[in-house]
């Protein structure tokens, strides 16, 4: 059986893509900091799946959870997805302190210190990166937000140089709008979001290509277009 590493995976995407590979017949290590959510996620996922509970913001704690996974996972990962991540909207004029240090840890060191560490398991597999439509459009309250995301597409970018001549693929997902709890409040309609679901499929069908392809670079936008500006 296959196993899939996701961070961040009890809400919106990363739910829906752990749902979507457990779903495809893989084991899926997921990650959370809520012990009961992850847990009953495991256990609806089946396949031998496991929950885990890691600030993915505290690089001590992510090592360490990279190590336990090299055993829970016998040595072998076929699939990591680096999801987790945080939005506070704000401007670099006016952010509160702070702001930046969170979200670069959470957003760009925490996928960083991750990769590392189970990278010698990935021997034929594939990284996916969750950026950002952020990741190349500096949004007017996007502040260390946007910052933290351009980072990430360089972090992805530059992993996938250096493995291209490997047997393991990276992707960078640039998904815009999507009906998460980053958007609970607003006052617009659902149908103005992508799904997780949607997402999640697409990360499947880069995915499920042959070996000798790979999607480098996958956005996804609403029909409608961006919303913020």
């Amino acid at each position: 059986m296959k196993t899939a590493i996701i961070t961040g995976a009890t809400k919106g995407m990363g739910k829906a893509m752990a749902k979507k590979f457990a779903a495809e017949g893989f084991r899926v290590l997921l990650c959370a900091r809520n012990k009961e959510q992850v847990d009953a996620l495991a256990a609806e996922l089946g396949n031998g799946s496991k929950g885990y509970v890691c600030d993915m913001a505290d690089k001590e704690a992510v090592i360490a959870w990279g190590k336990q996974l090299l055993l829970d996972a016998d040595g072998r990962i076929d699939v990591l997805i680096n999801n987790a991540g945080t939005f506070l909207p704000g401007q670099v004029s006016n952010e509160a302190d702070g702001v930046f240090e969170k979200m670069w840890h959470l957003n760009v060191a925490g996928p960083y210190h991750l990769t590392r560490a189970v990278l010698p398991a990935i021997k034929v597999g594939h990284i996916f990166n969750i950026c950002s439509t952020a990741s190349f459009v500096a949004y007017t309250d996007g502040g260390s937000y946007c910052i933290s995301k351009f980072a990430m597409l360089g972090f992805s970018k530059v992993l996938r140089a250096e493995l291209k001549n490997s047997d393991i693929r990276v992707t960078s997902v640039m998904p815009g709008a999507t009906l998460t709890d980053s958007w609970n409040g607003t006052d617009l309609p659902s149908s103005r979001f992508m799904k997780p679901s949607d997402v999640a499929s697409a990360v499947w069908g880069c995915y499920a290509l042959s070996p000798h392809t790979v999607v480098e670079e996958l956005l996804l936008r609403p029909q409608q277009g961006d919303i913020a500006g």
